[in-house]
């Protein structure tokens, strides 16, 4: 059938340009607004949240580890979220209850590496820095 054409086609290819724009994803992705509610971190790129507990996420094949990560309930909308703990025994800084910083971890929603599902990265740990706490170069405050 084809695309309309002729002297008084304007109106109609209009309109179905401006339906057929819908069909492209990255359009949808820019203009449903989903990035406010399908993000728990509701468009902004660091959130607060408590630690629930800590867990050990088994990567994917053909790596076998067991991945450091905690799972944080988010202040600001009650979300819970898992989020990886980077360094080698970054996980001995961090206590149940403890207030964090999470961010992105760096692809925009997804999964990085092994990690299967695990979306984000601790930044900081009782206002502190993890990686401070890591290098020494600070100690954690006695809350």
């Amino acid at each position: 059938m084809g695309k309309p054409r002729g002297i008084r086609a304007g109106r109609k290819l209009h309109t179905r340009s401006r339906t057929q724009r819908w069909a492209d994803k990255g359009y949808n992705k820019a203009h449903l607004s989903t990035k406010y509610t399908a993000n728990p971190f509701g468009g902004s790129s660091h959130a607060k949240g408590i630690v629930l507990e800590k867990v050990g996420v088994e990567s994917k094949q053909p790596n076998s580890a067991v991945r450091k990560c905690v799972r944080v309930q988010l202040i600001k909308n009650g979300k819970k979220i898992t989020a990886f703990v980077p360094w080698d025994g970054g996980l001995n800084f961090i206590d149940e209850n403890d207030e964090v910083l999470v961010s992105g971890f760096g692809r925009s929603g997804h999964a990085v590496g092994d990690i299967p599902g695990v979306r984000f990265l601790i930044v900081k740990v009782a206002s502190t820095s993890l990686w401070a706490l890591y290098r020494e170069k600070k100690d954690k405050p006695k809350s």
